[in-house]
């Protein structure tokens, strides 16, 4: 069977680590290439830290490359508060992978000719705010139609923020490009909304489980994990985070894993959405027209439920 060709777009912190280790661990799959973008954490350490996951994997053969290291237009933020300053829990590495292991060419332009030498057969996962994917699309406006699929982690359905009022990290760290992409990418569209992944937000103990594997990787991701995961259950974030759940939510895992098997999306909505580009409390919020008063050919994929029990074989294996 062909593998399934898949190009990541990664701003990597926490959950993007776990996501990529989801992709890394599936036989099925081939990784064109690894996109860095600003995000949760400045691009030099999102580089520094893909390489050093994919170092734990023994998989510093794919190829990294480059992205854009601020927003078009939004002020540029990032998330220390919640992955740790470094973006994977400042957990010291004694011995960080050079960055001569990068590619020379720039994300974008590598993207572009990965997706075109391959028409209708790339899978194109998104975690990160969505600033590379951009720019791609203004150099070539005809990149969606040569896709198979998106899948994107991002924006929200009920207004409701995590890092504004009523706007979600990603969209909010980049609005205009999450415009852009809603607008111009016309290729079939799967997301990963905030409050779907919280609503699907795995137990604890299922978390002490996934950790506790004797092995290199586990190890490797219990020391990552613990500076986000003793914020989420803290008193302070709960408190303030109300659409959190009260459990483990890894959001980007929910984008990877459903792009590499799609029978985990037991539900799904399918409505045309945009971004709202200047309101006061509602920049970055993703606007879902119920109601077709945009009047847009193009419907996304709303994830509704979710297959759990396979979601979670699939975390344990990603460790092993």
């Amino acid at each position: 069977m062909a593998l399934k060709k898949l190009w990541l777009d990664l701003d990597t912190g926490v959950d993007d680590a776990q996501a990529l280790m989801l992709a890394l661990a599936d036989p099925g799959v081939h990784i064109l290439g690894i996109s860095c973008v600003h995000g949760n954490t400045p691009l030099q350490n999102v580089l520094q830290n893909t390489l050093r996951v994919l170092r734990v994997c023994g998989r510093t053969d794919i190829p990294v490359y480059k992205g854009c290291q601020r927003p078009l237009l939004s002020p540029k933020q990032h998330a220390s508060d919640y992955h740790g300053k470094d973006g994977l829990g400042d957990v010291p590495d004694p011995d960080p992978p050079s960055l001569d292991l990068l590619q020379k060419k720039k994300a974008v332009p590598a993207m572009i000719k990965a997706i075109k030498d391959n028409p209708g057969q790339v899978t194109l996962v998104a975690t990160a705010p969505l600033t590379n994917l951009a720019v791609a699309v203004q150099l070539d406006p005809t990149l969606p139609e040569k896709l198979k699929a998106l899948f994107l982690m991002g924006g929200n359905v009920n207004s409701r923020g995590n890092t504004t009022v009523c706007g979600e990290f990603n969209f909010v760290a980049d609005t205009e490009a999450a415009f852009v992409v809603l607008e111009r990418y016309t290729c079939p569209t799967f997301i990963a909304a905030w409050e779907f992944s919280c609503r699907s937000s795995l137990p604890w103990s299922f978390c002490d489980q996934w950790l506790s594997q004797d092995t290199v990787k586990a190890r490797f991701m219990k020391q990552i994990t613990a500076f986000s995961r003793g914020t989420a259950q803290s008193e302070d974030y709960l408190s303030t985070q109300s659409t959190a759940g009260h459990g483990f939510n890894s959001c980007d895992c929910y984008a990877m894993a459903a792009a590499l098997d799609e029978s985990l999306m037991l539900e799904n909505e399918e409505v045309a959405v945009s971004v709202e580009l200047e309101g006061a409390h509602t920049r970055g919020m993703m606007v879902v027209d119920y109601m077709e008063q945009l009047k847009k050919q193009h419907k996304v994929f709303l994830m509704k439920t979710f297959d759990l029990d396979k979601f979670k074989g699939m975390l344990m294996r990603s460790l092993q």
